[in-house]
């Protein structure tokens, strides 16, 4: 029995594949949501053949139809893959011969491959969804540009370890996370430039004869060229591989923030409530207000970095060119794409709605002898080594802590007992707004240094340079 017209391969086998096979082999449970990306390509491919002299003009004129009610069906929904298709071209291609016929649409599959469509698909649908991550991402950032707007020249504990370091700003604080989704951002347009490259015409591996001319598809499919070597088109995935790991590097720097807000919004920190629209109570104890998007978005961060590892596994031994093995790069990715786009809106509403106590961050600011590196770069400036500095200020701070005093406390006399270097003039730097003022190089926690990263900031969400 030969190869039933379900399958795209079947003319030399003699009977049709095992169950077990069948079963193994198909991926329309999850590559069918390419549909619209590969009819895309199918119109361009087809204005290529009828170029190359393989379709009349009818005959595109037929096809082009086709196309089209064809993907009004895929997008209503009124149209799917049968069970026994293997994969997302399968379906389509029987789509378009019971509009088409066979004589016409059975053209279509001339000169190209399912190695370059599928590379070239995947492409497409990424720079898609990193338009849309790009978008998500300018609205996160610009939660943290408002809050850190409206709370410009309030203190907080600033800490190193998790422990009470020095104080900032809580604005610097804020755009300490801001600063990594621009990274992200970056590397996003970066990755666009080597993704918006055109796979189609590479065939299975090895180009083809029949004279397509892969750059009409390109342009038609809004790349920017074609790929340069058809095995390295159709045979590697370094291209998603290197957007799975932008989209996990998003998700561990929201885990990042998100870590910090979980702490902040506990009774023992209570620097921040959450706004009643993004937390969510308990099913037993009435008083809960948890921070489940935080959580959720530090749980969604260990999913991405599974798919992005699960994915460099797959691709490590693959020998040039293509491999069946290439079919597990999708899943992972489209997974790790949803859940980002899930967490995103959530996440930026959070912030965007946070209440920062404000009254006792300021008052947290000197505590835990935050000011101690201020008393050693005084003495510094003193004349005073900063070995020394550092060995006389460690005395002081342990003196304030043998009788429960803060720094600026001691007497004259206990100063002088200390180190005679100790005089009373040090007390003049030990206060927290003198403290951060000071700290006015660039990339610093002052209030001016923390404007020139809101204008920064405030004209890239702008869309300028």
């Amino acid at each position: 029995m030969a190869q039933s017209n379900d399958s795209l391969w079947g003319g030399r086998f003699a009977s049709g594949p095992n169950d077990a096979l069948a079963a193994l082999s198909r991926s329309t449970h999850f590559d069918f949501r390419l549909a619209p990306y590969d009819l895309r390509g199918t119109s361009a491919h087809i204005k290529a053949l009828h170029k190359a002299g393989y379709l009349s003009s009818s005959e595109l004129a037929v096809l082009e139809g086709a196309i089209a009610q064809l993907l009004e069906k895929v997008l209503a929904g009124s149209f799917g893959p049968l069970p026994q298709e293997e994969d997302v071209h399968a379906a389509l291609e029987r789509g378009l011969i019971e509009i088409a016929g066979s004589d016409i649409a059975g053209k279509i599959r001339a000169c190209r491959s399912r190695n370059d469509q599928i590379a070239t698909l995947i492409r497409t649908f990424l720079l898609d969804a990193a338009s849309e991550l790009e978008k998500q991402l300018h609205s996160y950032l610009a939660a943290l540009v408002a809050q850190a707007t409206k709370h410009r020249g309030v203190a907080m504990p600033g800490r190193t370890h998790f422990q009470h370091a020095q104080p900032v700003l809580l604005s610097h604080h804020l755009l300490a996370h801001a600063w990594p989704m621009v990274r992200n951002l970056e590397r996003l347009e970066n990755w666009r430039e080597r993704a918006n490259l055109s796979p189609y015409g590479s065939g299975a591996l090895a180009g083809n004869t029949l004279g397509l001319d892969a750059n009409l598809v390109a342009k038609e499919l809004g790349f920017a060229g074609v790929t340069q070597n058809s095995m390295d088109a159709t045979a590697s995935r370094d291209v998603v591989a290197e957007f799975s790991f932008i989209a996990t590097m998003i998700a561990v720097d929201l885990s990042r923030f998100a870590e910090e807000i979980i702490a902040w919004s506990t009774f023992e920190f209570g620097y921040v409530t959450l706004d009643d629209a993004f937390s969510t109570g308990s099913s037993i104890m009435p008083q809960k207000k948890n921070p489940d998007i935080a959580e959720l978005a530090r749980g969604k961060a260990g999913r991405l970095i599974g798919n992005h590892t699960g994915l460099l596994a797959t691709l490590k031994g693959l020998p040039l060119s293509y491999n069946r093995d290439l079919q597990e790069d999708k899943e992972p990715v489209f997974d790790s794409v949803d859940n980002l786009l899930l967490v995103l809106p959530a996440f930026s509403g959070m912030v965007a709605t946070l209440s920062f106590n404000t009254e006792l961050l300021e008052s947290l600011a000197p505590m835990g002898y935050s000011l101690a590196t201020d008393v050693a770069e005084w003495l510094v400036k003193q004349g005073v080594p900063f070995r020394d500095a550092h060995e006389i200020t460690g005395e002081l701070v342990k003196f304030c802590e043998q009788h429960d005093l803060q720094l600026q406390e001691p007497t004259d006399a206990q100063l002088a007992a200390i180190s005679n270097h100790l005089t009373p003039e040090v007390r003049e730097v030990i206060d927290v707004q003198i403290a951060i003022s000071a700290r006015s190089t660039a990339g610093g926690t002052s209030l001016s240094e923390v404007d020139k990263q809101l204008g920064t900031l405030n004209k890239l969400l702008a869309g300028e340079k």
